[in-house]
Formats: structure tokens, sequence, C-alpha cells
């Protein structure tokens, strides 16, 4: 879905998103001098509950963070509106989000936020502990968090393996 967009703010800063676990409000207030390429983080500053955190920076995000910056150049904010003194609007990266969506073909119905659930989600397939994931969406309650826990296909299928293997010497 993030292939089809054509916008370079808005494909970088819906993949930001994904790539980070981060909610649109986060994202669109992340400035350049958030980024810590030496540590591999961002700092995500004043998200919900006016919290800072940082987040892990994975290599091929910073690989495109790279290529973006030299196609844009921000200086202030990492997502620049069309005035370029302000962040790109939330409602902007809706729309693109929704176009790219019908674009792709994909019947399900999401939401820019869909991009921050499948980021924990995923984690979590890979067996990255659910407190992990915890700390890095900036949750304060595991309850919240808690709701990733849903019973994926992969997971299944990986339960039914280990069952397998745990049951195979009856």
């Amino acid at each position: 879905m993030l292939e089809s967009l054509r916008t370079a703010v808005v494909k970088m800063a819906l993949t930001w998103i994904y790539c980070c676990g981060l909610r649109l409000s986060e994202a669109i207030h992340m400035k350049v001098q958030d980024i810590d390429s030496a540590r591999m983080l961002i700092w995500v500053r004043g998200g919900k509950g006016g919290k800072d955190r940082g987040v892990p920076l994975p290599v091929k995000t910073l690989e495109l963070l790279r290529s973006y910056w030299q196609l844009k150049r921000p200086t202030g904010w990492l997502f620049p509106g069309r005035t370029l003194e302000g962040a790109i609007s939330p409602s902007a990266l809706q729309r693109a989000f929704k176009d790219a969506l019908r674009q792709s073909g994909i019947q399900k119905k999401a939401t820019v936020h869909s991009l921050r659930h499948s980021y924990a989600t995923h984690l979590l397939e890979r067996g990255v502990d659910l407190r992990v994931i915890q700390q890095l969406l900036g949750h304060t309650c595991p309850a919240t968090t808690s709701i990733y826990t849903h019973l994926t296909e992969k997971i299944l299928r990986d339960l039914n393996r280990c069952l397998n293997e745990l049951m195979a010497d009856l």
C-alpha cells in the first residue's frame, strides 16, 4: 500500500509511522533534531500524556529517511506542510492513506492508526516481549498493549508447530 504513494513527504511520514510504531500526532510533530542516527533512535517528544520516549530506528528506515532528506532537505519539521512553516496536517495524511488503500485494492477497513497496530502485531509475531512493545508504544498500562495479543494466523501456525513438537512423543 505504501508503494502506491507518490508524494515524498506523505510517503515518508506514513512509512515512518509504521516503521517506528508512532501515533499520527507524534509523527507530524517530529523534528529533524529528534533523529539520533548515531544511536539509531528517534526521540518522541511530548507523546500521549506529555511523555518523551526513545524508539529504535531501523537501518532500512534510516536509509529511506536519508533519501527523503536528499530530496526535501527539511530543516525544522521532518514532515513540513505546504507552507513549510508548519508540519503536515493530520487530515492530509489521513486522506493520502485512504487514497492509497483504495488504489492498492485493500478492502479491509483501516486508518493511519492501523499502521501502528501493524507495527505492534508484527513485533509480537516475531517474538518480541509484550512489555517491550508496551515501552515502544509509550503505553502506561499493560492492558492497553494487550489488545495486540489477538491470535493471528502466524501465531496459530507457530502454536500448532510448537504443540505438535511437544506432543510428538506421546
